[in-house]
């Protein structure tokens, strides 16, 4: 566990004498396919790491309407910000979209080790602050960008420069709704990208043939990103070299 704790951005900057010590109160979860970890409004008592799988992030309208906040990956932590509020609440629900393995962090035993330490404290909040600029971005992309941006911006990020193609790995559905457009409108700019040649669609298999323009229709040239880190496969640690603050704990 303590091997897995460390591999967490946020988790960088702590000590193996912390780590021990998070360790010890934290537990371990599986769930199945579409099992709920917790529901908004719930006590938040834990915050959590995934280890293998992917947990939707989503709120639910009074007519019972879901819109995806965020796909949390291997290697990525969530609800952690809650541990510095008074009695805090989860304001979203918590469900996994495929079997999923987490480790679920103390929420009161992490701020009391944060107490006792400001390094600590300083490399904890680095990581937060890291966070919430790809946030920043998230809320750039989603009301100051078209649907086909966002489509195409979302394909980049998956699908690094050095790799033509990858697997989509969540439902279409789902993915519409994290981007804040309806199926068919996503299923419509697929489509459109692929007969235009810009890319080439085979059930969940996607491939970039002309990166290029996927690059213009994004409007990610000459412009700084604040994006959140891409999906981890398999909980691999991001590329970065440097321990705490630097690297985004990625929401998204």
């Amino acid at each position: 566990m303590i091997d897995a704790l460390r591999r967490a951005p946020l988790m960088w900057g702590l000590s193996d004498q912390q780590l021990e010590r998070v360790s010890e109160t934290a537990t371990r979860q599986a769930l199945d396919e579409g099992a709920w970890l917790f529901s908004q409004g719930d006590p938040a008592r834990r915050f959590y790491l995934v280890q293998k799988g992917q947990v939707r992030l989503f709120r639910l309208s009074p007519e019972g309407a879901e819109k995806v906040i965020e796909i949390v990956c291997p290697g990525q932590t969530f609800g952690e910000a809650l541990m510095f509020l008074n009695a805090p609440r989860y304001p979203v629900c918590a469900a996994a979209l495929e079997p999923t393995e987490l480790i679920g962090v103390d929420s009161r035993e992490f701020s009391a080790m944060l107490r006792e330490s400001v390094d600590t404290c300083f490399a904890v909040l680095g990581a937060l602050s890291q966070r919430l600029r790809g946030l920043i971005g998230e809320i750039d992309n989603l009301t100051l960008h078209t649907a086909k941006c966002r489509v195409a911006r979302y394909l980049l990020n998956h699908c690094p420069e050095d790799r033509r193609a990858f697997e989509l790995d969540v439902r279409k559905g789902v993915l519409a709704s994290r981007l804040s457009v309806k199926p068919e409108t996503f299923s419509r700019v697929v489509k459109q990208l692929s007969q235009d040649g810009v890319i080439s669609v085979y059930g969940a298999h996607i491939t970039i043939i002309n990166r290029q323009e996927l690059t213009a229709l994004a409007e990610l040239v000459d412009t700084a990103e604040l994006n959140p880190l891409p999906c981890q496969p398999g909980g691999a640690e991001p590329t970065q070299a440097h321990p705490p603050g630097t690297p985004a704990t990625n929401r998204r």
